[in-house]
This record gives structure tokens, C-alpha cells and sequence, in this order.
């Protein structure tokens, strides 16, 4: 029944929303012959880090680059495809395979030599120290 669906029973629009915008990004990829996804980020900062979690799952680490180029990070990478094998048919197939890549334009300058990446269950974070040079200093107020 429509109304027990829209009246609050399980129905999230907006997670229908996000699943056409899935389909509708695997269209346009398969249009173009270029299968690229891009990784799931999250991206926060303290007064003295910035960290940049990727959510890449079934990416081996040696499959992964990061480069930090100025104020500009970026996540590079390829998710390799499964091969289910000969005589096997596939019904459904949404996991994205193929090169993904990620930009990011930093805050503030960061420390290049003190960059960490660790890779864990298939999340990967890096963590971006701020360069001192960037870092807020109090100024003394003195009087004549």
C-alpha cells in the first residue's frame, strides 16, 4: 500500500534520492566508458591537525596514492573488479570498480614532511599537520 510507505513506515526519501543519484552517476559513467568513483571523505581539522578520512573498501593500500601539492590534497586510487568466473551469470553487480579520484583544497598550509597515512578496515586516514607557520600566534598589546 503507497500511503503506509509514505506515512512514515520504512519510506526515506531522502535515501531514495541518494540511490538515484547512484544509478544515475553509474548511467552517465557507462555513457562516457570511464568508470571513476569517487571515495566517501570526511574532512576535519583542530588547531594543530587536519585529518582526511576515505572510506575505501576492497582497495589494497599499495593500490592507493596520496599527494599533498601546495593547498590541494589528493586521494588517488583503483578499485580492481571481480572476475566471478567462466559459465557464471551475474544478476546484480553495484559495486563500484575502476580509477576513483579525490581533490581537496586544504584550510591552511600543512607540515609536507610530517603528512601520516594509515590504512584500516577499509577506511583510510591521513592525518595533515599544520605548518607553524600558519598556526595563530598571540600578539603582546604594549603601551607607549
Amino acid at each position: 500500500m503507497v500511503w503506509q510507505e509514505i506515512g512514515g513506515w520504512g519510506f526515506d526519501p531522502f535515501t531514495e534520492f541518494r540511490r538515484l543519484q547512484r544509478e544515475m552517476n553509474r548511467l552517465f559513467e557507462e555513457f562516457e566508458g570511464i568508470e571513476e568513483a569517487e571515495p566517501a571523505v570526511n574532512v576535519w581539522s583542530s588547531k594543530n591537525d587536519l585529518v582526511i578520512t576515505a572510506e575505501v573498501p576492497g582497495v589494497a593500500p599499495e593500490d592507493l596514492r596520496v599527494h599533498v601539492q601546495d593547498d590541494v590534497f589528493t586521494l588517488e586510487g583503483e578499485r580492481k573488479a571481480e572476475d566471478p568466473g567462466e559459465g557464471v551469470v551475474v544478476h546484480r553487480a553495484e559495486r563500484a570498480s575502476g580509477r576513483f579520484a579525490r581533490s581537496i583544497r586544504l584550510p591552511y598550509p600543512v607540515d609536507h614532511d610530517r603528512v601520516t597515512a594509515k590504512y584500516r578496515n577499509g577506511i583510510l586516514t591521513v592525518t595533515l599537520p599544520r605548518s607553524e607557520a600558519s598556526k595563530p600566534r598571540q600578539i603582546a598589546v604594549t603601551t607607549d
